[in-house]
């Protein structure tokens, strides 16, 4: 069944009703630029029509969630915990996984493409992931992984963004609503 466009060439089935979704990973103790690189990824994401999906938490996470909010976009947070009421203020949608860490599964089972902003070895565990599905990667001053093919033999290596929009660029064209 053809879709109908959704954003800049990405199409999907279900007559349009699906949208890309983009994860976003970073630190949750993020620094002053990870949390405005965050933001914008968030703003651009929503204004291209893609629902975000995170981790639902602070820091990066966070910011994503704001910069999506203010650009009138939908975002869902994957909780580690049980307790919907941890995630941030911005989330659309919180989810209490009750997985912890192994969350970063979920998202990336849930995501279409990945944005990793800045990062430690959760975001990394993310980016592995996310390679190792064959799905669009952009690392945005995040892990440098200069020869990492996407480890299903896929086209999809790591693409290193130096700034949001490049970033928000690498995934969505590629991204593939599935």
């Amino acid at each position: 069944m053809a879709g109908a466009r959704l954003a800049d060439g990405v199409r999907g089935p279900f007559h349009g009703r699906m949208r890309p979704c983009v994860a976003v990973a970073g630190p949750g103790e993020a620094s002053e630029r990870e949390v405005e690189l965050a933001r914008q990824v968030g703003v651009l994401l929503a204004r291209r029509g893609a629902v975000v999906v995170c981790g639902g938490l602070g820091g990066a996470m966070e910011a994503c969630a704001r910069g999506v909010t203010s650009a009138g976009g939908t975002v869902v947070g994957l909780l580690p915990g049980r307790d919907r009421a941890a995630g941030n203020p911005h989330l659309s949608l919180a989810v209490a996984t009750g997985l912890g860490e192994l969350r970063n599964g979920l998202l990336v089972n849930t995501c279409d493409a990945l944005v990793a902003v800045g990062g430690g070895w959760g975001t990394l565990s993310e980016v592995a992931l996310a390679l190792r599905a064959g799905k669009p990667v952009a690392l945005l001053e995040s892990w440098a992984l200069p020869d990492a093919p996407s480890a299903t033999g896929g086209p999809h290596g790591p693409v290193e963004a130096a700034t949001p929009a490049e970033a928000v660029e690498a995934v969505l064209p590629s991204a593939r609503v599935t």
